[in-house]
C-alpha cells in the first residue's frame, strides 16, 4: 500500500491561517501519513512569535516540532522577514534550492502531494 505523503507549503503570516497548517499536519501525522511543513513567505516570521511560550499557538508549534513535521524554512523569505537566525536557532533546515527559495520540485520528485496555505 502506498503511503500518503503531503507537503504543506505555508505562505501566509497570519496565525489564524497558520493554525490550520499545524492542525492538519498533526492530524495527518496521527493518521499515519507522512507530512512535511515548509515555511515560505510571510509565514517564516511566525517562527519568532510561536516560539514564545505565551503565544496561543505555542503548544501546537512545539508539538509539530517534536513530531519533526517542520521540514524546512525558506532562506530568502526568512532573511527578508528578519528571522533567519531564529529559524537556525530553532534547528530548522534552511532551504534555498530554487534561487534562494524552498522549491517544490524535490517534494514532487519524492511523491509528495503539494498543498499551499
Amino acid at each position: 500500500m502506498k503511503k500518503n505523503r503531503t507537503a504543506i507549503f505555508a505562505f501566509k503570516g497570519n496565525p489564524i491561517c497558520f493554525v490550520h497548517v499545524l492542525l492538519n499536519a498533526i492530524d495527518l501525522h496521527e493518521k499515519k501519513a507522512e507530512v512535511k511543513i515548509i515555511l515560505e513567505g510571510e509565514a517564516t516570521k511566525l517562527i519568532a512569535e510561536l516560539r514564545k511560550s505565551e503565544h496561543s499557538l505555542h503548544v501546537l508549534y512545539e508539538k509539530a516540532k517534536e513530531l519533526n513535521l517542520i521540514d524546512a524554512v525558506c532562506r530568502a523569505c526568512a532573511m527578508k522577514m528578519g528571522v533567519l537566525e531564529v529559524a537556525e536557532t530553532e534547528g530548522f533546515r534552511i532551504a534555498d534550492d530554487m534561487k534562494g527559495h524552498a522549491g517544490m520540485a524535490p517534494y514532487l520528485a519524492q511523491g509528495y502531494e503539494i498543498i499551499t496555505l
